[in-house]
C-alpha cells in the first residue's frame, strides 16, 4: 500500500526536514516487508491567499484516485500507536492501494475536504503546528511498521 503525505506548505531545510526524512527513510525500509510504502510527499502552497478553500482545491489535485483519506484534525480520533498500526494493517489487508494523510495549513483543513475523509486522526487535544504534525506523523508511520514487524522500537 503506497502512502502519501498530502500537505499544505513547503518544508525548507532544517531540523524538521531532517527528522521527517530520517523517519520516512526508516519507514520505507521497515514497511517494505509488510506491504507498506513507499511514501510520497505532495506539498501544495496557496500563493494567492485563498484560505482553507483554496488549499482544499490544491490538496484534492494531489490526492491519488481511490485513496483512503486520513485527515489530521484536532477533532479526530486519538489512537494509541498499536491501534494506528492495526488500522494501517486493516486498510492494507482490505485492498487499499493508496493511503493519503492530509495535513492542512495554519487554519486547518477545509470542512468540505474534512467531510470527504475516511478517517479523522488527532495527535491529542492540543493544537500542533502543521510542520510539527508532519514530523509526528512520519515517526508514527515508522513506529507502525516497526510494530507490525515485531521490532523492539516500540516498547509498551
Amino acid at each position: 500500500m503506497r502512502v502519501h503525505l498530502c500537505v499544505v506548505g513547503r518544508l525548507r531545510k532544517g531540523p524538521e526536514r531532517e527528522l521527517i526524512d530520517d523517519y520516512l527513510t526508516r519507514f520505507d525500509k521497515a514497511g517494505r516487508a509488510h506491504g507498506l510504502g513507499p511514501v510520497s510527499v505532495h506539498e501544495v502552497e496557496d500563493k494567492k491567499g485563498g484560505g482553507m478553500a483554496a488549499e482544499a482545491v490544491l490538496l484534492r489535485r494531489v490526492l491519488p484516485k481511490g485513496a483512503v483519506i486520513c485527515a489530521l484534525d484536532e477533532r479526530g480520533e486519538v489512537m494509541s500507536s498499536p491501534d494506528f498500526a492495526g488500522r494501517m494493517e486493516k486498510w492494507r489487508d482490505g485492498g487499499a492501494q493508496d493511503l493519503a494523510f492530509v495535513i492542512g495549513g495554519a487554519d486547518g483543513i477545509d470542512p468540505s475536504l474534512r467531510a470527504e475523509a475516511d478517517r479523522l486522526l488527532s495527535f491529542g487535544k492540543m493544537v500542533w503546528p502543521h510542520m510539527l504534525v508532519r514530523v509526528m506523523l512520519a515517526e508514527q508511520l515508522y513506529r507502525a511498521a516497526s510494530i507490525l514487524g515485531g521490532s523492539p522500537y516500540h516498547r509498551v
